[in-house]
Formats: structure tokens, sequence, C-alpha cells
């Protein structure tokens, strides 16, 4: 492989090291800033602790727009920016209006990274491994998870104020990832799409010195002119691509992940673990998250997209049923963390590796950021409600049928993979493009 192509691969998917941490770094804050404000459940789960998902959302629905208009790079560049203010505002703030106000933003940040880092690094890829490169960005979420984790576990005893060190932490990384995404190229299929060739030849014979840049740039040319100007992803003959990106997107939060690392503490008290073991538990999900996203990031050029998805959804099936049957039987001590821990080695090595790679390469070039803009909007839209009822749905039908209903919801998702989504590995973009469009004939 390119050793620029990874270097700046990397570079493109530390935007999802920011993404795992801003996630996760408010569940080691939760219950306190809960207190601090006295806040009621309602309040608490859906301003306070998620405004930032609707931040994300607004994020995805819009993000596809600059992604569009100024390019992948330029697009990344204000992520790191909206980063670093909401990390060093949510930090400083004293009311809960206002803390909302920065996690927003932060949310926005994260929102469009999971449209312009995957768009990017897919665009810059060969076939052969655009699975791992791309996967790279979920490997840096939950890196960023597992250091969120950690950072709250070792900051929890710095006095009354330990909140406002664990959320203004996320300042450093963001500070150093807005200056290394200035040194990436700009995506070359952006460039040709605005009928730059110069400058994007100059990026393909960076990334390939050994191709022929003119036969990649014709071929590219040749898709791209193959669609009529003025088309959407709502046509009929995208309905295809359209379907998979809504129901992947979906189904990745009907298993209830965010909800849980959201709440990961609170979860565990639940189950009878005190709060300082709670938090050290939720390390161990950091970590076996991180080992299973490698495994997945290792096999999904292997294996290919499909296999990883059965392994996730069997693993899903088991794990959350295990989890539920845990909360209504009463078991006590270390079940729920281990059954949680196998949740989270399924989601990583199936749902989690592949969400935003196969976001990525199942629309044309011409529409791939408004296709992955309505893909992530759903998970994000999901990934808003969903947390923002736990608090509520935990006190009023308790854990064990929440978890049950995400297991239920797993089955579907194994009936989706079996019937009727497609293999996506090693095959070229552009190739790609023809096999799903299912143009009237």
């Amino acid at each position: 492989m390119n050793k620029k192509i990874l270097v700046w691969s990397i570079t493109a998917a530390l935007a999802g090291f920011l993404f795992g941490f801003d996630t996760v770094v408010i569940s080691g804050a939760d219950k306190k800033l809960q207190a601090l404000w006295g806040s009621s459940d309602a309040f608490h789960g859906s301003v306070v602790m998620a405004m930032a998902l609707w931040g994300t959302v607004v994020g995805a629905l819009f993000g596809g727009i600059p992604t569009n208009r100024l390019g992948r790079k330029q697009t990344l560049i204000l992520i790191g920016i909206f980063y670093l203010i909401s990390a060093i505002g949510s930090a400083l703030v004293n009311d809960p209006y206002t803390f909302a106000f920065f996690r927003f933003l932060g949310g926005i940040g994260v929102g469009a990274s999971t449209i312009a880092a995957p768009a990017y690094v897919s665009e810059i890829s060969p076939a052969k491994d655009r699975g791992r490169l791309v996967a790279l960005y979920q490997f840096n979420i939950v890196l960023g998870i597992l250091i969120a984790f950690l950072s709250n576990y070792l900051l929890r005893n710095v006095g009354e104020n330990a909140w406002r060190w664990m959320i203004g932490v996320e300042a450093f990384p963001a500070l150093i990832y807005t200056i290394l995404i200035f040194t990436v190229p700009k995506s070359p299929r952006w460039l040709i799409s605005k009928h730059r060739d110069e400058e994007a030849k100059e990026v393909l014979e960076l990334i390939n010195p050994h191709g022929n840049a003119n036969e990649l740039m014709e071929k590219i040319k040749i898709e791209s002119q193959s669609h009529s100007k003025g088309e959407n992803i709502f046509m009929k003959k995208y309905r295809f691509p359209l379907m998979l990106a809504f129901l992947v997107a979906m189904f990745n939060q009907f298993s209830g992940i965010n909800a849980f690392l959201y709440y990961a503490p609170r979860i565990f008290e639940e189950a009878g673990l005190g709060e300082s073991t709670a938090l050290l538990s939720s390390i161990g999900i950091g970590v076996t998250n991180l080992i299973f996203t490698l495994l997945g990031v290792f096999l999904i050029d292997r294996l290919g997209r499909k296999v990883l998805m059965y392994i996730g959804s069997i693993g899903y099936i088991i794990s959350l049923s295990l989890v539920s049957m845990a909360f209504f039987l009463e078991w006590e001590g270390l079940a729920v963390p281990i059954f949680l821990f196998l949740f989270i080695a399924s989601h990583a090595i199936g749902q989690g590796a592949i969400i935003w790679v196969y976001i990525s390469e199942i629309f044309p070039n011409h529409l791939r950021a408004s296709g992955q803009s309505f893909g992530t909007s759903t998970h994000w839209v999901l990934a808003a409600i969903i947390p923002s009822l736990v608090p509520v749905l935990f006190s009023s039908i308790g854990a064990g049928t929440v978890f049950m209903v995400f297991a239920i919801m797993m089955v579907f998702q194994l009936l989706f993979v079996i019937f009727m989504m497609p293999e996506t590995k090693g095959i070229s973009l552009e190739e790609l493009s023809k096999k799903l469009i299912r143009d009237d004939k």
C-alpha cells in the first residue's frame, strides 16, 4: 500500500477519534451534571445529554453541502474548529442551556465528519484496500471512546469540577487534528467533479505514481458523464442504494449501541456495581471495542462486508438476549458487564466495522456526499432519539424490556443481511455504481 495514502487516511480518520471522544466523554459527567443543575430525568436526557446528538443530526443533514461545495478537505478543517470551540466552551459554562449550546456545536462536527471523512478516504483509496482504510475512521472512533472512558476514570477525583476537566481535555486532540488536516491533498474525484483536472491529475499521480493517471481520470469522468445534471438521490434509479443506506444506519442504532455508550456507567450501576467499578467496567468496554474493531479492520477486505455483518448480527442476538435475561432474573455481579462485553465485540466486528465503509461505497461519485448525508442522518436522528429516552424507559418499563426490544431488532437485521445486502468488497467505486444503480429498462 502507498504510504502516503495510509498517512492521509489516518489523518482524515482522526476526525473519528474526536467523534468517539466527544460522544462518550459526557458519560463520566452524566450524574454529576444532573445533580449540579437539579434536572429532571426528561430534561437531563433530552437537553443536557442529547443536545450533542441533535447537533450531530444537523451536521449529518447539512454536512453534505460543504462536503460537495467546499470539498472534503475544507469541510474536515471546519470540523476541527467546531470540535475545538465546543470542548473549550462546554468546559467553562455554568448553566445547562449554554452547556447544551456548546455540546450542540461539537455535535455538528461529529455529524459532518461522518460524511466528509469516509467520503475523502474512499475517494483516495485503491479498491483492494478501501475497506480497511475507510474502517480506520471507525477504529479512531473506538480509540476515542476508550481514551474518553480512561480520561474520565483518571479525572474522576480532581475535585468538584472534575466534569469540566473531563469535557475540556478534548481541546488538545481537536487542536492537533485541525493542524494536521491542512497537510492532506484534496480528493481527486471531487476535483474532477469540479472540472479541476490538472489538480486532480497531480493528486492521482501522488496516489499511484506507477499507474496511468489519465486513464483513471477518463474512467471517473465516464462514470460522472453517464448521469444527467440535476440528479438527486431520491430518483427512482437510486432507490436501491438509498434503501441500503437507510437500513444499515437504522439497524446500527436499533442495536442500542449509542444508548449503551452514553449510559454505560449508569447501566452498570443499575446492574448492582458501585460507581467506581462502573467507570472501570466502562474502560473494559472501550478495550473490548478497540480489540474487535482492529479485528474487523483486518478482516473487512479479506472476508468482505457481508460476512462481518453475519458474525455481528448473531453476536448481537445472543448478547442482547443474555443482558435482557440478566436484568429480568436479577443476576448480580459481573454477569451484565460480561454480556455487554460480548455485545460490544459483536458490534465492533460487524456494524461498527462496516457502516461508514458501506455508506461511502454504494453511491455514485456525484451523489456520494448527498447519499452519505441521508444515511448518516438516519443514523443520527435515531442516535438522538434512542439515548434521549433511556433514562425514562429504564425507570418506566425497565432495562430488561429495553434490551429485549434491541435483541428482536437484531433478528430483523440478520434477515436483511441474508436476503438483501450485496457485497462490495474489492470492487472499484465506478463499477459499484453500475452494479447498484437500477435504471428503468
